[in-house]
């Protein structure tokens, strides 16, 4: 009697497979809302394969982040993720770019199907030898993991051949969790990059609290700043003139109010007058105001800016342009307490503290007969030196977090500086001092494109280098009439010194615009301001 035929093993009818990726899907969504960590997701996800669909020995295949050698070596991927595998064999599951099967997807992103293992000589059976496979037909596949149409892994596993399921359902199953795996890797990234900035945005607000709350609207701590201050507040509660020192872009204006704040005249005027944009001929009428019919459309008695400022502080920027014929009027208004008003002939007594500032050398002038002595010695009563910001770098952190969130709130942006970049900041000579910071800030936060600025972003904002103190005629020549150098300017304007442009240049500027100071001074790089004091003093006006 001829013996039966062997059992076959039952067949499992196709809904009790769709069952088993179902539940499969159903678990691992169910971990994914429980946690982003991608390492438990995706070793579930593995663990399930193997129990659930019979794909064996998972693993996940990922790109190392950086070339370990030179930029030239070669990439390389490494098992990151297993279920099925042990220690050693998971250590030695490393690729080279396009090295065995595995390598091959990575090369070229497309999926690769094993029918048999033994008969596949680029199968390199360099995880698992193949004495601890099954003896019967082992299949093997990969599919690449991608993120953003780009290959950065790959996900593989065994397969016995011998199944009652179609090759087909498991690779539809595969590259859904394939592409799963993908947007779980980028959602990993994401929030590791939105983290970080988070950080360094935490770090940036940390440091921007420790930092001392500014006096009088001065921001710092350093020493020099300290002092001036210091210097200051003692003589606040004086009468004593004050006289500012220091360079251009300082913050005289601010030391100015401060002065005032601290008085007890803090409740009344404080008048602020700038000597260098008021034209000559307007001085007398300006400062000390002018009676009915004083001169041609003086239609009404006007009082002046001493006047105005009658009980409060006076102060008066970049005194050292005061014509010389004014000077002995303010000298008499300061050491009598009255003044007469243009075309008038009665004395009216005015009670006003005086603050001047300055960055010229008023004992120079005074030797060269610019300005009057004994004035020199009525302003020089308290002196206060306000440090440059190359003298104060400590405060250059505090300084440009103020600037940032002003210009923030002004603009209506959402712009951060990284730690790298206020480093960069700090390392920057800053000839026009807090005046230069606050506008390369300001440009900033309006052209970037970036929330969190780093510091290859901030260069591009920084002056390269200063102007040279004399030009050449022939590269005056060149500023004047090259439109290309005008289209390549900087996104800063630099500063530079007063004597920054020689007569021919500055004549060479208005020939060239036919005497349209407006134009002439944009050509050389100045405000309309720069260049009307550069002709004064060049004695061109």
């Amino acid at each position: 009697m001829p013996a039966p035929p062997p059992k076959r093993p039952p067949h499992n009818p196709p809904a009790d497979w769709h069952a088993q990726e179902l539940l499969l899907m159903r678990e691992v969504m169910r971990l994914i809302g429980r946690s982003l960590a991608p390492g438990l997701v995706l070793r579930e996800m593995l663990h399930l394969m193997s129990e659930l669909l019979g794909l064996n020995r998972g693993r996940i295949v990922l790109v190392a982040e950086a070339p370990t050698a030179s930029a030239g070596a070669p990439r390389t991927a490494s098992i990151q993720h297993a279920y099925g595998l042990t220690q050693a064999e998971v250590q030695r599951g490393r690729y080279a770019w396009g090295e065995g099967i595995t390598g091959r997807v990575l090369a070229t992103g497309q999926p690769a199907i094993v029918q048999d293992i033994d008969a596949e000589p680029l199968f390199l059976g360099r995880v698992v030898p193949r004495s601890q496979l099954p003896p019967e037909t082992v299949a093997f596949i990969a599919l690449p993991i991608e993120v953003n149409n780009a290959p950065i892994g790959v996900l593989a596993c065994h397969r016995i051949r011998s199944r009652q399921r179609h090759l087909n359902d498991d690779l539809a199953v595969l590259r859904v969790l394939a592409t799963l795996v993908g947007q779980l890797l980028q959602l990993e990234a994401l929030v590791a990059e939105q983290t970080r900035q988070l950080e360094a945005r935490n770090a940036v607000l940390a440091n921007a609290l420790n930092t001392k709350s500014a006096r009088y609207g001065l921001i710092g701590s350093s020493p020099p700043l300290l002092q001036a201050l210091s210097e200051l507040e003692r003589v606040s509660q004086t009468q004593a003139t004050v006289l500012l020192l220091g360079q251009s872009g300082t913050g005289k204006e601010l030391f100015a109010r401060a002065v005032h704040l601290a008085s007890g005249r803090r409740d009344r005027p404080f008048i602020k007058v700038n000597c260098s944009a008021i034209p000559d001929a307007l001085f007398e009428s300006e400062l000390f105001g002018y009676e009915k019919g004083a001169f041609t459309g003086a239609s009404t008695a006007r009082a002046g800016w001493f006047e105005q400022a009658d009980s409060g502080t006076i102060f008066l920027d970049e005194i050292g342009e005061l014509p010389l014929a004014l000077q002995s009027k303010l000298l008499r208004t300061l050491q009598e307490g009255t003044l007469v008003r243009l075309g008038g002939q009665r004395e009216v007594k005015v009670n006003v503290r005086l603050v001047a500032a300055t960055h010229r050398d008023l004992a120079a002038d005074v030797e060269a007969g610019r300005f009057r002595q004994d004035l020199y010695y009525r302003l020089h009563v308290i002196p206060i030196h306000l440090p440059s910001l190359a003298e104060r770098r400590e405060d250059i952190r505090a300084l440009a977090l103020h600037f940032v969130s002003r210009a923030n709130q002004a603009h209506q942006r959402n712009v951060n500086l990284a730690p790298d970049a206020l480093a960069r900041l700090e390392e920057h000579p800053w000839p026009g001092n807090i005046r230069e910071l606050g506008n390369v800030i300001e440009r900033l936060v309006l052209l970037t494109n970036d929330t969190l600025v780093a510091r290859a972003e901030l260069d591009r904002f920084l002056p390269a280098a200063a102007a040279p103190s004399s030009p050449s005629p022939l590269s005056a020549q060149q500023i004047v009439s090259g439109p290309s150098l005008a289209a390549a300017a900087p996104l800063v304007r630099d500063y530079s010194p007063a004597q920054s442009h020689s007569v021919q240049v500055l004549q060479a500027a208005l020939a060239e615009y036919h005497g349209n100071q407006s134009r002439a001074a944009q050509s050389l790089g100045l405000t309309l301001r720069q260049f009307a004091y550069r002709l004064r003093k060049a004695g061109l006006k």
